[in-house]
């Protein structure tokens, strides 16, 4: 069952050709510290006003420069960056023990549904089928390894 049921319009926003591209320059880098360094994105609270107010400036350019410099919305950047978290932890073996709900409060989803739906829309596959495939490999990988040899 398919998650993203309505066409994405695209709308052209008079105020993004206003803005200079130092501003936006600015705006990209703070915005990938957040992300990257500070992982903002693991609380399941931050939001575009949020990051607005961490890096001192309004949504609109929030908006503007998630839409130039990463051509998708803060939304579907957030969720990048929590999808890709959860990847990481379902195919980790000191992950193994946790549930996908306890997968999903950790890289900042706000239920175990939104990760579910946002996983779905970016791998076609649900968390758990994502993580029994992965594991499925590493185990046909190890029964096809010759005996008396190990991997160097």
């Amino acid at each position: 069952m398919p998650y993203d049921r309505y066409e994405k319009k695209e709308k052209a926003a008079a105020y993004r050709t206003r803005i200079s591209p130092e501003v936006i320059d600015a705006i990209y880098e703070n915005t990938l510290h957040k992300m990257i360094v500070e992982k903002k994105y693991r609380d399941c609270k931050y939001n575009a006003q949020q990051l607005a107010r961490d890096i001192q400036t309004n949504t609109r350019y929030i908006s503007a420069a998630i839409s130039l410099r990463f051509h998708m919305s803060f939304s579907e950047l957030i969720n990048g960056y929590r999808v890709r978290d959860a990847m990481s932890m379902l195919t980790d073996r000191r992950c193994r023990h946790m549930s996908i709900a306890q997968i999903a409060e950790a890289c900042g989803f706000s239920s175990r549904q939104a990760l579910h739906a946002a996983f779905y829309k970016a791998q076609h596959q649900t968390p758990r089928a994502y993580q029994q495939e992965f594991f499925q490999k590493i185990e046909a990988g190890k029964r096809k390894e010759p005996k008396g040899q190990s991997a160097t």
